[in-house]
């Protein structure tokens, strides 16, 4: 039976660095909505054009425009065995639209982990990246240090914090995940795939306690 999932997580909760991680293990391909965007506006497809004049104009591309994205996507012959999708669906609206698209091409989501992180951790993760004024190399307070405060270890420049990365823009981002997927985890609570991972551990533990709960892939 070919296993669909949607990752669900926080930013900074490490979705993405485990989305790909299952990816390499089980076989299946990692479908992230950014990279499907990039693509489809990148190969100047239809879609893409179509996504393009919104994304212009500042506009938020409709539903209907990714899901048809997502859903050229899901229909190639590397998804037979299931997907693991990243980013996308965001609301319960979308979740809807993606298990009709899904009921149409004979699949289900089968497993919906939720990386849950505590807030402060969030924070900590996402507000310690400083970045190099001269070439754009990256620091972080907790995971690679400078060694020198507010300089570069390669090129002896000032060391900055980007807009994205400053503790108001943070908690909003933070605030807004909560607000816009709070219906999507209640959604997928009722249709019993949902599963809890504890995100404040190791990345590998975490990785196992997500392959522990992934239904076996054919």
């Amino acid at each position: 039976m070919p296993v669909f999932m949607v990752m669900l997580g926080a930013p900074g909760a490490g979705k993405g660095t485990q989305a790909k991680q299952l990816s390499e293990k089980l076989g299946l391909p990692h479908v992230s909505s950014g990279d499907l965007f990039r693509e489809n506006i990148k190969n100047k497809t239809d879609l893409g054009k179509l996504a393009s004049s919104y994304i212009e104009k500042g506009d938020l591309v409709p539903d209907d425009v990714t899901i048809s994205m997502v859903k050229d996507r899901l229909s190639r012959p590397d998804c037979a065995k299931g997907a693991i999708l990243d980013g996308f669906p965001r609301t319960a609206a979308q979740a809807k639209a993606l298990d009709a698209m899904l009921e149409e091409l004979g699949y289900k989501i089968g497993l919906v982990p939720l990386i849950e992180v505590p807030e402060s951790v969030l924070m900590a993760r996402l507000t310690g990246r400083w970045t190099c004024r001269e070439n754009g190399h990256v620091f972080h307070t907790l995971f690679n240090p400078p060694k020198q405060s507010g300089i570069c270890d390669l090129d002896g420049s000032e060391l900055y914090q980007r807009p994205d990365d400053t503790p108001e823009t943070v908690a909003n981002r933070i605030r807004v995940y909560q607000e816009q997927t709070a219906p999507l985890i209640e959604y997928y609570e009722v249709t019993g795939v949902l599963e809890q991972i504890d995100g404040n551990q190791e990345i590998e533990q975490v990785n196992q306690d997500l392959l522990a709960v992934v239904p076996s892939v054919d």
